[in-house]
C-alpha cells in the first residue's frame, strides 16, 4: 500500500480541511505531516462550520484513525482548547488520535518570542500568525527544544524550566514591548500537558509503517501551501516547514518509495494572507468581490486575505516540486460573479523578459503578470453535477489541464461537503 498526500499549491487556504473530510472514508489513517496551530483547517457539513488547528481533518470519521505526525509543533493549549470543542459531537476522540512523542512542543515563551521577533522587523515583517511556530522550530533546529515523548519524563519541569530561562533571558531585554505573567502562563500550560497525557502518544513512525504493512490506507494531510515552504516558497516570507510532498516523508516518517498519489489543491483564483510577493493581486473592486464572495479572511487569525486571478507559472512550479498526479478545485462558486476571468499565464520581468518560470528574486523582481481573458459562467453553480456543467466552467476546467499537465478530478462548487464534483481520475 501507498501513502497518499494531500497538500495545497498555492500560498495557503485552498480548503485541504474539507477535502480531507470528503477522501477521509477511503483511508484508514490520516496524518498531518508538518505545522501547528498556524494552520486553520475549515470543514462545513449538516449546517455547522468546524476549525481545526492542529488536530488531523479525518477526526470526524470515526473509522478514520488521525495521527498527529514528528514533523508537527504542538501547542497542548490549543490542543486541549480544540478537544474540547470536540467533545459536543460525541466523536470517540481519544480512541482515534495518536500524537507523536517526537512531535514539537511549543510552549507558551514560544508566542512571546514570536511578537517580539515580529515587531523587530517593522515594516518588513512576514505576517506572522503569532503563535509561536517559528521559534518552536528554531528551538527544534538547534537542539534545544521540548518534544511530546519528553511531558512522561520525571524530568520534564526540569527541562522546561532551562529552556524557559533561556526565553526569558532574551525577553528580558525587550520589556518595554511586551508584558506578561510567566506564572499564570506556566500554570496553563502544565494543565494542558496534564490533559495531553491523557491521549496515545506514540512512535508514530512505528505506528505508520506498521500501517502499511498490515495493508492499511494512509492520507497525509499538509498544512498552509507550497508557496509557503521554507526552502522553495517565497523566502523570507513563508512558513518554518517543509510544507511540500518531501516534507511528508520527513514528517511522518515514510519511506519516499510508498508515496503514491499526490493531490494538489487549488482555489480557482488566488489568495495570500501576510506580507509577501503576490504577482496578480487585485487591489481593485475585483479583488474585493473576490473576498467578499470567497469569505477571505483567515480561518486562524481573521485577517483578510489577499485576492487575486490564478496564477499558472506559480501552479506548474508547485506541481513540478510536489510530483502532483491529481488536482482539485476549490471555490469554483466564487468566480460566478464575474462575466469574464482573467488567467495569468506567464511573467514578464523587468528586464522585458517573458517566463513561464517562478524567479528566484521574486520578492524584488518587478513582475507584471501576462493574461488570458476567458468566459465566465457567471450562473449559480448550486445543485450543479458533472453532467451539467456550464460550457464556460468547462472550457476554464481543460483550459487550466492543458496549461497544467494534470487531470483536475474534483471541483468544489461550495463549502459543505456535498457540494463536490468527482470527475476523471480517483
Amino acid at each position: 500500500m501507498k501513502v497518499d498526500v494531500l497538500l495545497g499549491l498555492q500560498w495557503g487556504d485552498e480548503g485541504k480541511g474539507k477535502i480531507v473530510d470528503v477522501l477521509a472514508p477511503r483511508y484508514d489513517v490520516v496524518a498531518r505531516f508538518q505545522g501547528g496551530p498556524n494552520a486553520g483547517h475549515t470543514l462545513e457539513f449538516d449546517g455547522i462550520k468546524h476549525v481545526l488547528h492542529q488536530i488531523p481533518s479525518g477526526i470526524f470519521r470515526n473509522k478514520t484513525r488521525n495521527v498527529i505526525g514528528n514533523g508537527v509543533v504542538l501547542d497542548p493549549i490549543v490542543f486541549k482548547t480544540e478537544i474540547e470543542k470536540l467533545q459536543k459531537f460525541n466523536l470517540d476522540i481519544t480512541s482515534n488520535l495518536f500524537i507523536s512523542k517526537k512531535a514539537t512542543l511549543i510552549i507558551p515563551t514560544h508566542r512571546l518570542l514570536d511578537q517580539v521577533q515580529e515587531k523587530a522587523k517593522g515594516e518588513n515583517k512576514i505576517g506572522s500568525t503569532l503563535k509561536g511556530i517559528g521559534p518552536s522550530y528554531q528551538d527544534k533546529i538547534g537542539r534545544q527544544g521540548l518534544r511530546v515523548g519528553d511531558v512522561l519524563a520525571p524530568t520534564f519541569k526540569d527541562k522546561l524550566a532551562k529552556l524557559v530561562g533561556l526565553h526569558l533571558e532574551i525577553l528580558s531585554k525587550h520589556q518595554h514591548q511586551i508584558e506578561f505573567d510567566w506564572n499564570a502562563l506556566e500554570k496553563q500550560f502544565l494543565e494542558a500537558v496534564e490533559f495531553l497525557k491523557q491521549f496515545k502518544l506514540i512512535d508514530s513512525e512505528y505506528f505508520l509503517n506498521q500501517e502499511l504493512k498490515k495493508g492499511s490506507t494512509i492520507l497525509a494531510e499538509g498544512a498552509q501551501g507550497s508557496l509557503l515552504d521554507i526552502d522553495f516558497g517565497s523566502y523570507p516570507f513563508v512558513t518554518s516547514s517543509n510544507t511540500v510532498t518531501a516534507g511528508a516523508c520527513t514528517g511522518l516518517g515514510v519511506a519516499p518509495r510508498h508515496i503514491g498519489e499526490v493531490y494538489g489543491i487549488f482555489k480557482a483564483y488566488s489568495t495570500r494572507v501576510g506580507s509577501g510577493p503576490f504577482p496578480t493581486e487585485l487591489l481593485d473592486a475585483d479583488g474585493e468581490a473576490i473576498r467578499k464572495q470567497g469569505n477571505e479572511f483567515g480561518s486562524t487569525t481573521g485577517r483578510p486575505r489577499r485576492c487575486g486571478w490564478i496564477d499558472l507559472p506559480s501552479l506548474k512550479y508547485s506541481i513540478m516540486i510536489n510530483g502532483v498526479t491529481q488536482l482539485l478545485m476549490m471555490k469554483a462558486d466564487v468566480l460566478s460573479i464575474f462575466p469574464s476571468i482573467k488567467v495569468c499565464t506567464q511573467y514578464k520581468l523587468s528586464d522585458g523578459t517573458i517566463t513561464e518560470q517562478v524567479p528566484y528574486e521574486l520578492i524584488n523582481e518587478n513582475i507584471t503578470p501576462i493574461y488570458r481573458d476567458l468566459k465566465g459562467w457567471h450562473c449559480s453553480l448550486k445543485d450543479v453535477r458533472e453532467d451539467n456543467l456550464p460550457a464556460e466552467l468547462r472550457e476554464y476546467v481543460e483550459f487550466l489541464e492543458a496549461q497544467l499537465g494534470v487531470p483536475i478530478s474534483l471541483i468544489s462548487t461550495g463549502p459543505d461537503r456535498t457540494e463536490t464534483i468527482h470527475r476523471g481520475k480517483r
